[in-house]
């Protein structure tokens, strides 16, 4: 079967602006390290190490590039710091750009290019930042949604509701002081510290070695001879150079001291309160430093199994939508496909290096004439999880069903494109009408084309 029957194309994000980030000569967006994607529902974000540049595309618009937006953080020359994670945040109405850089910090800009937030994580390299969600389930009564940073020694995690209540109040305070001029200037001044800190668990996952990628798969069930307590315990996966695969659970220690508890819970109240008062007073005193920010105190990081395979080092990680599988690639060209609950290895395929993998969900098995009807609206359990794998090295895309199930798709896929998947949309209150299934898309580099890979299969 020809690739055009199984995918389709959505336009074209070919521009000049693209020459900013390496466009110009063949195989540009697999071939430069330092080059990070990331997909939005209408929206594309490339960065090297010092710019990002927005592409917007639109099913309807004649011209998918004619929104263009190009971000210039201010790095540190001094340290060399450079961009090294990019990903969207998206909420109901609001949708902004997460920034990770070499030096430890969080930056968030508005669509405007204004900064929003700057906040140092640790000292350390943001090599990833994830973004997902858990839904309720018998451990946890409530969906919990959350920003994973993910660095070398260790993963922090941002709680979603923190920062969309942050991104409500900047842009509340920016649209009630918009046509006031001296705002704008103090806000230039002190762009991303408005509204101070934000709360966040840091833990040290590093007693098998450093991990090069990591994520946080959702919540899990205390040690059994730990008293019960109000606090939740996470899994963290991590996979590097020394363990090919290792676990931790992630306590968020709240009980840890009462320091600890001071410094989570009031120094970032009380940072915004002092830092709204200093601009009041010394708003025309442009020399004034700013006090030195400091990482928080690590929480209680208690290791759980380590797969060690020398040579073998694990290279990437993908979760799927309940963070109970995780597809991981090595440096032999195989794929594990891990259960999180467990920590068991269930499926291994072999033969795809430099494999990358996105999980879908597609129209397996309905084929129904109710199915196949105008009229019908889609449901969750209609859709099939599977497990896109991109193998460039054979220039082709299989889709295998999970978990034990058949290889469903091969697809040709071009030298020089890269499959990519948008960002996790935080869920409102109020519950969607029609259910969003996860999809997989292919940016050819070369062409400038962007497809989307068919949900069904007929």
């Amino acid at each position: 079967m020809s690739r055009r029957y199984h995918t389709t194309e959505l336009g074209s994000i070919a521009c000049e602006d693209l020459s900013d980030v390496g466009a110009g000569k063949e195989g540009w967006l697999v071939s430069d390290p330092n080059l990070l994607t990331a997909l939005d529902t209408h929206s594309l974000a490339l960065a090297n190490r010092s710019i990002v540049l927005v592409l917007h595309w639109s099913d309807d618009d004649a011209d998918p590039s004619s929104y263009r937006l190009k971000i210039v953080p201010d790095l540190s020359p001094i340290a060399a710091e450079y961009i090294s994670a990019i990903e969207w945040l998206v909420f109901d109405d609001v949708r902004v750009l997460a920034i990770g850089t070499s030096s430890g910090f969080l930056l968030i800009y508005s669509l405007q290019g204004d900064l929003i937030h700057k906040q140092l994580v640790n000292n350390a390299k943001i090599i990833k930042l994830r973004v997902r969600g858990t839904n309720k389930d018998l451990l946890e009564d409530t969906s919990s949604e959350e920003v994973c940073v993910v660095m070398r020694a260790t993963v922090a995690r941002f709680d979603g509701s923190d920062i969309q209540s942050m991104l409500h109040r900047w842009f509340r305070e920016r649209q009630l002081n918009f046509w006031d001029e001296s705002y704008m200037r103090r806000d230039q001044e002190y762009s991303g510290a408005s509204f101070g800190r934000l709360p966040y668990q840091l833990w040290n996952v590093s007693k098998y070695g450093l991990c090069a990628d990591a994520a946080i798969t959702g919540i899990m069930p205390p040690p059994l001879m730990e008293p019960q307590s109000s606090q939740r315990y996470y899994c963290a996966v991590t996979v590097g150079d020394d363990a090919v695969i290792s676990a931790y659970r992630l306590s968020e220690d709240r009980s840890r001291s009462i320091v600890g508890a001071i410094l989570s819970k009031v120094v970032p109240a009380t940072f915004s309160t002092i830092s709204s008062i200093s601009k009041m007073i010394w708003r025309s005193d442009t020399t004034t430093k700013k006090q030195e920010e400091k990482p928080q105190p690590l929480a209680r990081a208690s290791p759980l199994t380590c797969l060690k395979d020398y040579p073998r080092k694990g290279e990437k990680l993908t979760l799927s939508p309940s963070g109970t599988l995780a597809a991981i690639t090595d440096s032999l060209g195989r794929i594990l496909l891990l259960d999180t609950q467990a920590l068991v290895v269930v499926r291994l395929w072999k033969g795809y290096r430099d494999a990358s993998c996105l999980f879908v969900e597609m129209l397996v098995k309905k084929n129904s004439a109710t199915v196949g009807s105008a009229g019908y609206q889609y449901e969750k359990s209609d859709y099939c999880l599977c497990l896109a794998i991109h193998a460039p090295r054979k220039g082709i895309v299989e889709v295998w069903q999970m978990r034990t199930g058949p290889r469903l798709l091969t697809i040709p896929c071009a030298k020089g494109s890269k499959i990519l998947q948008p960002t996790y949309r935080f869920v409102s209150s109020i519950s969607s009408s029609s259910y969003v299934p996860l999809e997989v898309f292919f940016l050819n580099g070369d062409s400038g084309q962007l497809s989307v890979l068919n949900r069904s299969l007929n």
